[in-house]
């Protein structure tokens, strides 16, 4: 599971096999049990969450909006 960042506590990773077709461009996120996956396209939004609140949800898209660039080329690097 490759760790694209952190940040306050919560962790921003892939899973190394994301499926078979491969799913489109999306990150997950987890803290303490908490876990969320975010779709990158066709725009940021939650696609699953279990445990976060809605403010939580709201941040962690806001987060990921702002750093789309570079999970996108964190998954284009380690997908290939």
């Amino acid at each position: 599971m490759p760790v694209v960042f952190r940040w306050q506590g919560v962790r921003f990773f892939f899973f190394s096999n994301e499926g078979n077709p491969r799913e489109p461009l999306h990150i997950h996120a987890d803290r303490d049990g908490a876990e969320a996956k975010i779709w990158l396209v066709p725009d940021v939004r939650v696609a699953a969450s279990v445990g976060f609140s809605r403010k939580e949800l709201t941040e962690l898209v806001a987060v990921v909006d702002s750093r789309k660039d570079t999970i996108e080329r964190a998954w284009h690097e380690h997908f290939g």
